[in-house]
This record gives C-alpha cells, sequence and structure tokens, in this order.
C-alpha cells in the first residue's frame, strides 16, 4: 500500500518557518525543490517569522486562521511544513485547517516511497514509514471507541487503534528481520572483495550533488539520474578498471540532506554500510552552490552518525561547466597527495584526473618495480599474472624472468608466504635496483 503512488501530483501550500536559530533554520530554497520532488503543485508559499514556535500549532492562531482561509481559497487538499511537527501539533493543524498536513519527514519519507526500486529499498522505507506513523496512528481512528457490551455488540476488548498498533510492531519486527538478512549477506560479499584483494570506493555527498551522473561517465552506466533531489535511493556497484592499478568496485549511494530524519538514517544502515565500509569514499560536492559549505557540513554529520567520517576521503568538486574559468584539475595537499578534483560529470571534463587520483590514493602501499624470478618459481610467476600484476615480462642471460610488477604490497606479501618465503629476504634477493 505504501508504493501506490497517485498518478498526478496534489496542490499544495507551502510553509516555512524563519526567525529560528542557524542550526536548527532549513532552507526554504530546498524545501520546494523537494516538494517538486515529491510530484507537489505548489499554490503558495508562505515564510512566517517565528522566534518561539508554539506547543500547539507550532505557528500563531491568526497565522493559523490565516492559512484556513487560504487553504478555502486556493481549494488545496495539503499543507506541507518545512519542519518537524509533534503528532499532536500534526493532528490540531489538521482539525483547524481542514485538510491534510505534512511535516519535513513525512515529505522525505513520501520522496523516499516514490524512488524506492530493489525489495530492500521498499523495506527500508516501509520500516521508516511505519516507525513514523507508530505515534501518528490516533488520527485515523479518533471517531472510534471501545465496542460497548451488550447482545450482539460485544467486541474483542481490543479498540481499532490498539489492533493497529500490534500489527505494526509485528511488521516492524518481520522487516528489521529481513533487513538483519540483507546485512548479512551485504557483508558476506564484501568479505568476497576483500579476499580478492578488490577495493570498494564509494561516491557520498549532498542530495542533488550530480552522484548518479558521475557514476555513469565513469562507469559506463546507465544508472536514473535526475535534476532532482533523492533520484538514486539503491545502492548499485560496478567494476572499474584503473590504469596502473586494477580493478575497483565503485558504489553509488543515497545523497544526504540537511536534518535527514534519523529513522531515514536507522532504516538505511544496510544500505549507508556500504560507505562506512569503503576503502576510499568520493565526496562529490556541487561547485556551482551558494550553500555548499553548509551541504558539506551536513554530509559529514551524516558520515559521523554512521561510522564513516574517519575513511580516506577525496572533495570532487562537480559541476565546473557552470562556473566562469574553471578548468579541470586535481589539488594536493602538502605531502603531495590528491585532496580535491575539480571536474563536470556531465561534460566528461577531468574523468581522467578523478581515475588518476583515485589510484594515486589507493595505491599508496603498492610495491612497484622489477622482480627477477628463476624457472623453479614459474608457479608464483602465473599468480602474477593471474593478479594483472605484471606490466611487462623479460628474460635474461641465464633465462630468469624479469617481471615489472605492479601490485598491492600486502598481496605479493601473501603470495611469497605462501612459497615458504619471508617477504622481506625475498624482495632483498629478487628485486632489482
Amino acid at each position: 500500500m505504501f508504493f501506490e503512488r497517485p498518478g498526478g501530483g496534489e496542490r499544495a501550500i507551502l510553509v516555512h518557518l524563519d526567525g529560528q536559530n542557524p542550526e536548527a533554520r532549513e532552507d526554504p530554497q530546498e524545501f520546494q525543490e523537494l516538494a517538486r520532488s515529491a510530484g507537489a503543485d505548489t499554490a503558495a508559499f508562505i515564510s512566517v517569522s517565528r522566534h518561539q514556535p508554539t506547543a500547539k500549532y507550532l505557528i500563531g492562531t491568526g497565522k493559523v486562521e490565516e492559512l484556513h482561509d487560504l487553504v478555502k481559497a486556493e481549494q488545496v487538499e495539503l499543507v506541507i511544513f518545512n519542519h518537524t511537527l509533534s503528532p499532536s501539533q500534526e493532528r490540531n493543524l489538521e482539525r483547524a485547517l481542514e485538510c491534510r498536513v505534512l511535516d519535513r519527514t513525512g515529505l522525505i519519507l513520501d520522496i523516499f516511497a516514490q524512488r524506492a526500486r530493489t525489495h530492500e529499498g521498499k523495506l527500508q522505507v516501509e520500516l521508516a514509514q511505519l516507525e513514523h506513523m507508530s505515534t501518528r496512528l490516533i488520527r485515523g481512528w479518533t471517531h472510534l471507541e471501545r465496542q460497548k457490551g451488550g447482545i450482539g455488540l460485544r467486541g474483542p476488548g481490543e479498540t481499532q487503534l490498539e489492533t493497529d498498533r500490534r500489527l505494526l510492531r509485528v511488521r516492524i519486527r518481520q522487516i528489521k528481520q529481513r533487513l538483519d538478512k540483507v546485512r548479512s549477506q551485504r557483508e558476506q560479499a564484501r568479505r568476497g572483495r576483500k579476499r580478492a584483494d578488490i577495493p570498494s570506493v564509494s561516491l557520498v555527498g549532498y542530495t542533488n550533488a550530480g552522484k548518479s551522473t558521475l557514476f555513469n561517465a565513469v562507469t559506463s552506466s546507465e544508472v536514473y539520474a535526475a535534476d532532482q533531489l533523492f533520484a538514486t535511493l539503491d545502492p548499485t556497484l560496478r567494476r572499474l578498471d584503473l590504469n596502473d592499478f586494477g580493478p575497483i568496485v565503485l558504489a553509488d549511494t543515497v545523497g544526504f540532506i540537511r536534518h535527514l530524519p534519523h529513522k531515514l538514517v536507522e532504516a538505511f544502515r544496510a544500505t549507508l554500510e556500504e560507505s562506512s565500509n569503503s576503502d576510499l569514499l568520493l565526496h562529490v560536492i556541487d561547485a556551482h552552490e551558494p550553500e555548499r559549505m553548509a551541504q558539506i557540513e551536513q554530509v559529514m554529520a551524516v558520515l559521523h552518525e554512521i561510522g564513516a567520517d574517519g575513511l580516506p576521503m577525496l572533495e570532487v568538486y562537480n559541476k565546473i561547466d557552470l562556473l566562469d574559468g574553471m578548468e579541470p584539475q586535481i589539488q594536493r595537499d602538502a605531502d603531495g597527495k590528491p585532496e580535491r578534483v575539480w571536474l563536470s560529470a556531465r561534460d566528461g571534463l577531468g574523468l581522467d584526473l578523478l581515475k588518476q587520483a583515485i589510484a594515486e590514493l589507493l595505491g599508496d602501499d603498492l610495491f612497484v618495480g622489477t622482480l627477477r624470478l628463476p624457472q623453479k618459481l614459474g608457479r608464483l610467476r602465473a599468480q602474477f599474472f593471474s593478479l594483472g600484476a605484471v606490466q611487462s615480462e623479460q628474460h635474461d642471460e641465464a633465462g630468469d624472468f624479469l617481471l615489472a610488477l605492479r601490485v598491492p604490497r600486502v598481496e605479493l606479501n601473501r603470495l611469497v608466504s605462501r612459497e615458504g618465503w619471508k617477504p622481506q629476504e625475498f624482495l632483498e634477493q629478487h628485486t632489482l635496483q
């Protein structure tokens, strides 16, 4: 029932509360983008200046009366608030305005419900919706009372509200069990990739920063990408071969947003774990966005919440095609390591620089050199070839193999140890200076 959306948008009035402290303040432009992404047809946008929100309506009674008149005049079916409403505030506003009222969390949940495509994504959205709904159930059943006694009127002793709450608890428990299974399957897949020594790289960033467009451009994929918030919901993984490094797994993930509802962070933990278990994060930033510093802070806050803020990170400033005079480039730190890359995913500018920067950061612990292997170590030679670590091969006068290698040092140590050598001794005897 959560995924059958109406075909057209709903006429809505958007209410933005201004004058709060900077940390709690929401972005009105982002709010309008959220409403557009949900399919709402905005009839009016109202900004309410209020320093002290009221307990009953969040806004003052005078403004509630104004809103009521506007609802009738515009014949709208929905009023959306750019703030979190308590269940009682939502009920009071619906009673006063005589139409449906939605808060910011409900709006984001609705967008997520429209975007969910995979079975896992739908489960995660449903879990978040059910947990959000569990505190708001009463509004749908206020007309029902406990069934009265008497012949033919004796009920089971449970109101419809209590029945719904019990069914909700059962459904929430079932979904959590299924998501635990999904989480364990993901973990198993990650362990398999680690055994194959394939690094994983995740795209993270604020919603609509261009992650999916960049993902498609780099991997030649056709992941859905659009100029709207939360165009991507389900994670997508693709193999990508980097020159002078080898294969990696690149993951496109759900975008973050200011004050992302905690219920969503919890529900999408299985998906977000893809980021928290990566070897490298690519933080995609909209270079043309005036509020980009605030967006960067929000992304870092969510990464901290999922335990991924300590991972190696490369900043990717996208959409330089919208900036005058900006050319694709790699900016490096004091040690010469890539720190940020400027590019345009839409126009394909700077993609080679991004791949170069990724290879440099992941290849920090690479062995690059030439090994002289006697013919009796032919099996080790074959293993290097199977890894794709051999750049070129020659033979010396004695018939020994001269292998130009580029291989992760941990993989080199593993293969050498398997042959009964100590890695350091092996390299001292077989590496050509």
